[in-house]
């Protein structure tokens, strides 16, 4: 009976991630997709833009700051550990933010959980991915297809795979990402 009722319990939340990822995240509305977003992230700040096709894994352990944009077909992961963002990041298409990833020195192949801690005013470009037990500092820049494996510090340009400086960024962060397309 018990055994019972732990696949029943996985089952629904398997059914509820599906049903949360393949339909409410299509919904062209973004004051729908916002409110049921709230409902599966820990925090979602105020004045943000979360576009459609955006993907959360365990967003119990998954906040995200004030005025922060997240672009489509990104994915943001939660299952390994906590995931903070900051206000005012900017997240671009096809960004992989993860806290979980296997061992490769596991002779059974499990996992690794660390948590990822991303900072006010950071700027992560297309299809970057950032990987778990990773800070970015504030005012951070990751350029477009880098793969970050160390932390980032605070105003640093990186690029590449694995991630290196290439250098400094130059702007007082006076900016507000309060932009709100339609139908996106």
């Amino acid at each position: 009976m018990k055994k019972t009722l732990i696949e029943l319990y996985t089952a629904f939340f398997a059914f509820k991630d599906y049903v949360f990822r393949e339909w409410i995240m299509y919904i062209p509305f973004y004051a729908i997709r916002r409110f049921f977003v709230k409902q599966t992230v820990k925090r979602l700040g105020k004045g943000g833009f979360v576009m459609m096709k955006v993907e959360f894994r365990d967003g119990r352990n998954i906040e995200i700051g004030d005025y922060c944009f997240i672009n489509k077909y990104s994915l943001l992961d939660g299952r390994g550990g906590k995931l903070i963002v900051g206000n005012n990041v900017d997240i671009a298409q096809e960004v992989n933010i993860w806290t979980l990833s296997h061992d490769p020195h596991d002779d059974f192949h499990g996992v690794v959980g660390k948590d990822v801690f991303i900072d006010d005013y950071v700027w992560i470009a297309s299809r970057a991915t950032i990987m778990p037990g990773v800070r970015i500092g504030r005012g951070a820049v990751v350029a477009a297809g880098s793969i970050v494996t160390k932390d980032v510090p605070p105003m640093t340009i990186v690029a590449g795979s694995p991630a290196k400086v290439v250098g400094q960024r130059k702007s007082e962060l006076k900016y507000r990402l309060d932009w709100q397309p339609w139908f996106k």
